[in-house]
């Protein structure tokens, strides 16, 4: 299904419901019987990527963010952006051979094949108040990856968030006890 824009909107206009309708899904990408959640076409609407970053600040002003961890590479969109409205650092979490210092890595299972994930070794320091955000929440595999590699600083908490989340597939359950927000459900 292609979206096309019909009635421009108003940021006091927007609902997550709005948003949710606006997100385009691609049948069969990256592989047969994968439905792809595309929130480019959210994405390239200013009032629309605007109302997510203010939703997704509001959830963790009052928590005390050091770190805003992301995952590569639709997490990058909004994770830097949270990380500046928070007044945190960024640090990025990257498929392996793409980061240039010493490194941890993780390797992982995906719900269609396997993965790596690298984070930089001095990226992190022990007490930070982390918030790892991504795109999408789907069987919770790079996610436990990403938490596991954020884990190795012992920091004194970690926030999950996702603009989408898959609930059928039960990546919370997966991922373990932590706290998690997703802004959008199917």
């Amino acid at each position: 299904m292609e979206f096309t824009r019909s009635v421009p909107v108003e940021h006091n206009q927007v609902t997550l419901d709005l948003i949710k309708d606006r997100i385009r899904n691609i049948p069969d990408y990256p592989k047969p019987g994968i439905q792809f959640k595309d929130i480019t076409t959210v994405l390239k609407e200013k009032v629309f990527f605007s109302f997510i970053l203010d939703r997704l600040g509001a959830l963790y002003r009052d928590k005390k963010i050091t770190k805003v961890v992301a995952v590569e590479a639709r997490g990058f969109i909004f994770g830097g952006a949270l990380a500046a409205a928070l007044g945190a650092g960024f640090v990025p979490i990257r498929k392996p051979g793409k980061l240039p210092a010493g490194k941890n890595r993780v390797d992982y299972k995906l719900e269609y094949g396997e993965d790596a994930i690298e984070i930089h070794k001095d990226a992190r320091t022990p007490g930070d108040v982390v918030l790892l955000h991504d795109d999408l929440l789907a069987t919770g595999g790079t996610s436990k990856a990403a938490v596991r590699l954020i884990e190795i600083t012992a920091p004194v908490q970690i926030f999950l968030n996702f603009i989408v989340e898959l609930d059928f597939l039960h990546g919370r359950e997966n991922i373990g006890n932590y706290a998690i927000t997703s802004l959008i459900h199917y």
